[in-house]
């Protein structure tokens, strides 16, 4: 949408995609909020709580003020939301021009939500005028309007596209228009607002996982250009300075007898520690370059943001890349002794999955772990703090099981695990989105399974299964049912770790 300067300034270019970024989500946000502005006028005709209305009253009025705020913004420009304001022809006839007009029916849904938010309580019916306008407006031509502007936006920043799903909730608007009894209702705007909040985490998922991937993966292209220079020019300067110490020795050899202004500057810079110490220094900086080049090489490996499809991919590399990113939370801290890591890497083959995405999974299940751990120390103690990560094909899948011996979950918590925006961190620490979305990438996008199994006090193992080949997804496994399945079909390396376990579920 904004063309880069010409003369390339990084300033104008950083400001410029910024402006660019939040155009679009500003956009975005202006087709969420008609949508959920819909479902809570709808709730608050259903209602008859008049607590709960004077509640849905206050927040529709909050979320029409933000629709109002929002698009006067992406028109006049809003210095705190970094909006411009500068639009081009096409985005100024599609909010003025027909066929979409789009300033007219914005301004027009925010009236008929004023309006309907300001309506007594009698008038609150399912005949109301305003309601239907607003339920007619927001799932078609209003609808239709802001996704064609979205879509605008994003193909003047030639930025990937970013779709959110809203048919269902165009088919719950339907459905409940159509019915009239209050239970129905109430258990379908149930199942419309849980889609809702799974969009929202997709579309959050989404945004992160595009930034981070392209944040890492410039970061190790960036890095990787002087790194490999100094790298390979370290091999000459090493043979360079052997080379002169080497004829500093034969000039002591052949010429014995030094006048004293030599004399001097030997003792000032103490020459023979300085041929003893620079080829250590120079082997020190040869290591430290090597863990450059395998950190960068890390980075690379779990950004993977040049595959945008499924290919075959060695799981374990993934696993180490994951463990190196987060090797700074594994050291040992003032009062924390260092988490052990337990590999037990079966023979795995190459696995076809989306890369990028399975390494995600394995972030988070691993970070898990670790903060189950500090959480443990954090509430008494763990002499022996480590994190055991097994591999093993199983049948046609590929088994990844991450045990930790931390503070472990509850039953009620272990049940609510997966669930979105459902977290025990504190308000900060966690979102709630990151198991949520790893158990839609193992299960639904991969037709894997994902379960975990947890003890108070004692720590939590997570069961990763990936089909080894997508032609034939394996069936997803119930979470009740899992982990006899699992050992009923595994092979003797799982039979020896169930006898170390002496029949223990947890690995730990």
């Amino acid at each position: 949408m904004l063309a880069l300067a010409a003369n390339f300034d990084p300033n104008q270019i950083s400001t410029k995609r910024e402006i660019s970024a939040a155009a679009i989500n500003v956009s975005g946000r202006q087709r969420m909020l008609s949508q959920r502005t819909a479902l809570l006028c709808l709730r608050l005709v259903c209602t008859q709580d008049k607590a709960e209305q004077e509640k849905l009253r206050h927040q529709l009025l909050a979320d029409i003020d933000l629709m109002e705020t929002s698009h006067n913004g992406l028109l006049n420009g809003d210095e705190k939301l970094k909006l411009s304001g500068h639009l081009s022809a096409t985005l100024l006839a599609m909010y003025f021009e027909l066929p979409f007009n789009l300033d007219h029916q914005i301004r027009s849904y925010i009236a008929q939500v004023k309006a309907l938010a300001d309506a007594n309580t009698r008038e609150l019916t399912q005949d109301n005028p305003h309601l239907r306008y607003i339920q007619d407006a927001a799932s078609t031509q209003l609808l239709i309007a802001l996704d064609a502007v979205v879509n605008q936006y994003q193909k003047e920043n030639e930025a990937q596209q970013l779709a959110l799903d809203i048919q269902r909730a165009e088919l719950y608007c339907q459905s409940c228009a159509a019915t009239a009894a209050a239970k129905i209702q109430a258990e379908k705007l149930q199942k419309a607002l849980q889609e809702l909040k799974q969009t929202q985490a997709q579309l959050i998922h989404s945004e992160r996982i595009s930034s981070l991937g392209q944040l890492v993966a410039s970061l190790a292209h960036e890095i990787n250009n002087p790194v490999s220079f100094v790298h390979g020019n370290l091999s000459f300067a090493t043979n360079y300075v052997q080379h002169l110490l080497e004829l500093v020795r034969v000039y002591q050899e052949q010429y014995p007898q030094f006048n004293q202004a030599i004399q001097d500057k030997i003792e000032a810079i103490d020459l023979e520690f300085l041929s003893q110490d620079l080829p250590q220094v120079l082997s020190s900086m040869t290591v430290g370059i090597d863990r450059i080049c395998q950190i960068v090489r890390s980075l690379r490996s779990f950004s993977r943001m040049d595959e945008n499809e499924m290919k075959l991919v060695n799981l374990h590399e993934g696993i180490d890349s994951t463990l190196l990113i987060l090797h700074t939370r594994l050291k040992a801290k003032d009062k924390r002794p260092a988490i052990e890591v337990i590999k037990e890497y079966g023979n795995l083959p190459l696995v076809e999955c989306y890369a990028g995405q399975i390494n995600q999974v394995l972030m988070n299940a691993i970070a898990n772990a670790i903060d189950a751990i500090e959480d443990r120390m954090a509430h008494g103690s763990c002499p022996n703090p480590k994190i055991r990560i097994i591999t093993a094909v199983v049948g046609e899948s590929a088994l990844i099981r991450i045990a930790d011996n931390g503070i472990g979950m509850t039953e009620e918590v272990r049940q609510r695990l997966f669930d979105s925006f459902f977290t025990t961190k504190p308000l900060g620490k966690g979102t709630g989105l990151g198991l949520s979305i790893s158990y839609q990438i193992v299960v639904e996008k991969h037709g894997g399974a994902l379960w975990c199994e947890s003890t108070p006090g004692q720590g939590t193992e997570f069961w990763i299964k990936i089909p080894l080949c997508q032609g034939v997804k394996a069936e997803a496994i119930s979470v009740s049912a899992a982990s006899p399945l699992i050992c009923a079909a595994s092979s003797e390396t799982l039979n020896r770790w169930d006898k170390e376990d002496k029949g223990e579920k947890l690995l730990l």
